[in-house]
């Protein structure tokens, strides 16, 4: 480690305006900053912790039914409170990691590095959600900008997550074992209008949506539907833990058991 300036701010103009200052990072659960700093891969003059602004955390559901969570509300705290709303979330809340994660990490931390192989991308992508920053609103589809890229600007914190809550919709992930990320994870999400199904951890690009499995499943929403779909390996990640060829496999059939096990 080295020496750097820590603020922890209790109010959101405070926290703005201390990201102004010069080589400013902004720090939230701190699962993959920290360990960044500590190999210097990251060396910020000046850490803002975000985690004592009360108004950034929280669930609470609307009058018109929205999921609203904010953005360093723990991922433990998720699993706990929007199980009763939301149960696909809140059940993949609460295989994020491990205890020690789950209780430091928080949604708006994840969602501001976009690992290529987080779980709340695909969640955010399929539910449609939006995500709120003190400036603005970005839709999801707007969000990702590919792997560890988002719309963020520089000093942009993200205030709020806001999930339409679907009829049906269910999370499954096939486990790296050592990171406890996805080697692939599938969220997929059934609303009125039609099924979303959203990727992450399998290519190169980051969280995809794969459109061919909506178009099916929109129409017949049963494993079976997309049995006979491929996914194609280009631009799938290949590495010691899966080929492209594996990856691309995964999520045909991490499609199906999810469309089984939504409710």
């Amino acid at each position: 480690m080295y020496a750097f300036e820590f603020d922890r701010p209790t109010t959101l103009d405070a926290a703005v305006a201390a990201l102004g200052q010069e080589e400013a990072q902004a720090l939230a659960g701190g699962q993959t900053l920290i360990p960044a700093l500590k190999q210097r891969l990251a060396s910020p003059a000046r850490l803002v912790s975000l985690t004592g602004i009360e108004e950034l955390k929280g669930v609470r559901t609307t009058a018109d039914g929205v999921l609203c969570i904010g953005a360093a509300t723990p991922h433990a705290v998720v699993a706990a409170e929007a199980a009763a709303t939301y149960p696909a979330l809140a059940d993949l809340a609460g295989h994020i990691g491990d205890p020690a994660v789950r209780n430091r990490g928080t949604i708006g931390g994840s969602l501001a590095n976009n690992d290529p192989s987080a779980c709340y991308p695909a969640a955010v992508l399929a539910s449609d959600a939006t995500i709120r920053t003190h400036t603005r609103e970005i839709t999801a589809g707007d969000y990702f900008d590919g792997m560890f890229a988002t719309a963020l600007e520089e000093g942009e914190i993200i205030t709020e997550i806001r999930f339409p809550v679907p009829r049906q919709a269910a999370y499954v992930k096939f486990v790296q074992p050592a990171s406890r990320f996805a080697l692939v994870g599938v969220f997929v999400a059934r609303f009125a209008d039609g099924a979303r199904v959203a990727v992450t951890g399998a290519a190169e690009e980051g969280v995809f949506r794969w459109g061919d499995a909506e178009e099916v499943l929109s129409a017949d929403f049963r494993p079976e539907a997309v049995s006979e779909l491929t996914v194609a390996a280009e631009g799938m990640i290949g590495d010691l833990h899966g080929s492209p060829y594996y990856r691309a496999h995964l999520v045909r059939v991490l499609t199906g058991r999810a469309v089984a096990g939504a409710s």
